[in-house]
């Protein structure tokens, strides 16, 4: 048996233009300059309120950091209705997951900085429901890379990190299943450089999710 953990934003679903729309309505409202999305894309992955703190060049949550995380969190969801900031998979995602549903000795589950709202609204948006039995969110556990995250999907589905594949376009993704003791896919569609993924200790790197299947041994 083997477990396979999805990140869920630049892996699974495009979701840069809603994160990084969002992000600077939040600046702005506090005063700040809209962020370049470079930045925006830097962080994601992390949990809400150390992304925001880290865009500041804060070492730490504060009380701004915090009311900021607040905002973002009230107009996320208003924001997400307009037209054009919706969040589309990557293509070439649901045909992989779908072919590895097919496979028996295959668990899946989903390991994302979202909140818990979030990710059932991607789950059901797009699905994803019905092939993921487990998952972690910010609400759930400390931020990547703490291991917390694939440490406590490893507990529930009774799995052992060794058999886990954590698959993520994050550095952080990376961090987190090393710190785990997992393997690390990252996927070369989504924020960070292959250089950064391969740095932050990516056993693989895939190009298309159709090389997915083929990274997790039956």
């Amino acid at each position: 048996m083997k477990l396979v953990l999805f990140d869920c934003d630049g892996t699974l679903v495009d979701s840069v233009g809603l994160i990084h729309e969002v992000m600077a309505r939040t600046f702005v409202h506090f005063g700040y300059p809209r962020p370049e999305v470079s930045l925006t894309k830097s962080i994601i992955g992390l949990t809400l309120d150390i992304a925001i703190a880290r865009m500041q060049g804060k070492t730490h949550v504060d009380d701004e950091a915090t009311a900021m995380t607040a905002h973002y969190k009230a107009i996320f969801a208003e924001t997400r209705a307009e037209a054009g900031f919706q969040e589309p998979v990557f293509d070439g995602i649901m045909a992989m997951i779908a072919k590895l549903s097919e496979r028996k000795e295959l668990l899946m589950g989903a390991v994302t900085g979202k909140s818990r709202r979030g990710l059932n609204l991607i789950m059901d948006t797009h699905g994803f429901r019905k092939h993921f039995i487990v998952s972690r969110t910010a609400d759930d556990c400390p931020s990547k890379p703490h291991p917390a995250m694939v440490s406590e999907c490893c507990n529930e589905t009774g799995m052992v990190p060794a058999d886990t594949i954590v698959i993520g376009d994050a550095i952080y993704d990376m961090q987190m299943a090393k710190a785990a003791g997992a393997k690390a896919i990252g996927v070369a569609w989504g924020y960070a450089s292959v250089d950064a993924l391969w740095a932050a200790g990516a056993d693989a790197i895939v190009n298309h999710p159709s090389e997915i299947p083929g990274h997790i041994p039956g």
